[in-house]
């Protein structure tokens, strides 16, 4: 309702400033007619409604047509993992592309450490790709994460760092499993927390 009498005052101005009338609102001395002539003097008077309705609609509106339609973008963005835990139980999360293994675990309170905070500097978020073919899938990795790897507990050949694996529309239905140990230098009984 606010909007709309807002609206009908800024049409009435411009339709008389776009008339050469003189308005009688002027605020501490700041006269509209003197400021804003300048500007919309040049403009017809369709321009002039084409403008208040414009900005009806898009200034004074408290949904912006972008947020719907990013939404629908968002939903489309995510993909299907699993994460198989090392008692075998499987938990089935849908995970943002673009976001690492390591950053969803931790979203969805999956035990997948990452002491370094993805930073290879550690192998704690260690996970092994149970399909091949999803793990052809994925970028080689650096020589950074191969020897990050080399220190990783229970090693196999389709080993990966959780925060090297970023979610990618073709690994949709990927299923990660988690070793049942880490190799951490950290000191006996420390628990890390999850960021």
């Amino acid at each position: 309702m606010f909007a709309s009498r807002v609206s009908r005052i800024g049409v009435l101005i411009l339709k008389q400033l776009s008339e050469g009338k003189p308005t009688s609102i002027s605020r501490a001395g700041y006269n509209t007619s003197s400021c804003y002539n300048q500007y919309l003097q040049p403009l017809s008077e369709t321009k002039l409604l084409r403008r208040a309705i414009f900005h009806k609609h898009h200034l004074f509106s408290t949904v912006s047509a972008s947020n719907s339609s990013n939404e629908g973008i968002e939903q489309k963005e995510k993909i299907s993992v699993t994460f198989v835990d090392k008692d075998g139980e499987e938990i089935h999360i849908k995970v943002p592309t673009g976001m690492s293994m390591l950053e969803a675990a931790h979203e969805n309170d999956i035990d997948l450490e990452g002491a370094c905070e993805g930073s290879l500097a550690c192998s704690t978020c260690h996970v092994i790709v149970m399909d091949m073919d999803h793990y052809n899938k994925l970028e080689d990795p650096t020589d950074e994460e191969n020897d990050m790897l080399d220190l990783a507990f229970g090693l196999t050949e389709t080993s990966r760092l959780g925060c090297q694996v970023i979610a990618k529309p073709e690994l949709d239905g990927i299923r990660l499993a988690i070793p049942a140990a880490t190799r951490n230098f950290a000191v006996d009984g420390y628990v890390p927390k999850p960021h």
